[in-house]
């Protein structure tokens, strides 16, 4: 897979991808992460990448030419179909489905926009997904940018020792993941739950179900009623 990202600030994200699980899929030679300044793809005289909007208002918006350019160096260093990915507080809520989806594509790529964000003409033109983290602003598209490629690459087949640690976590099923206990078998006068050093493997896995359930029952009825939903369409 290749992920690149267009951004005026790719340091935060060289720094974001050169450790943990990203850097790991980057030395096995799953991932390759490739990184495009906007500032090197600008046409102005002055090095410029924003300016100010039409009919007026606050703030500054990313040109497009600038964009393009970094776009159309990425697709031509990378040329297989790409999915372009533009995170933005309006588009649809990333979640894991959207993430297993995109952990298919062979080329990814990341607009980071800033300011009030980029010129809706490449929105129309070339982005094919947008994709928000949640409703709230942050200064500028890489931090989003690194969730949204750490939720995709920890799924890409390999990258993890084993792909079923990944089935395992919250919402991969529709339900949030049961509690976990390690050594020892007491801490400050709390046990760990008698069933999980039974021994006794289907009373776990039991238990582990049940745990999911009721914590997502509890924290996310929300995601509680659509796994119901989902159950009761199975079983008609």
């Amino acid at each position: 897979m290749e992920i690149s990202f267009i951004s005026p600030f790719c340091n935060l994200i060289e720094k974001f991808t050169s450790i943990s699980m990203l850097h790991r899929a980057n030395q096995k030679g799953i991932v390759q992460y490739n990184f495009f300044d906007l500032f090197s793809f600008s046409d102005d005289p002055n090095n410029r990448i924003d300016d100010s909007p039409y009919g007026g208002g606050d703030g500054m918006i990313l040109k497009a030419q600038p964009i393009y350019n970094a776009y159309k160096k990425v697709i031509d260093q990378y040329p297989s179909k790409a999915r372009v990915i533009y995170p933005t507080p309006d588009g649809e809520m990333l979640s894991t489905a959207i993430s297993k989806n995109l952990s298919k594509e062979d080329n990814l790529i990341f607009i980071c926009g800033h300011y009030k964000g980029i010129d809706q003409r490449i929105r129309d033109d070339i982005v094919t997904d947008e994709i928000s983290i949640g409703d709230y602003i942050l200064t500028g598209g890489e931090l989003p940018a690194c969730v949204i490629a750490d939720s995709i690459v920890r799924l890409v087949p390999g990258v993890l020792n084993s792909i079923e640690s990944a089935k395992t976590d919250s919402f991969y099923d529709g339900l949030l993941d049961c509690p976990h206990y390690t050594r020892p078998e007491e801490y400050n006068g709390l046990k760990v739950p008698k069933v999980l050093i039974s021994g006794n493997h289907r009373k776990i896995e039991e238990w582990k179900m049940n745990e999911k359930v009721k914590k997502t029952k509890f924290k996310r009825p929300d995601l509680y009623k659509k796994y119901i939903e989902s159950k009761n369409q199975k079983v008609d």
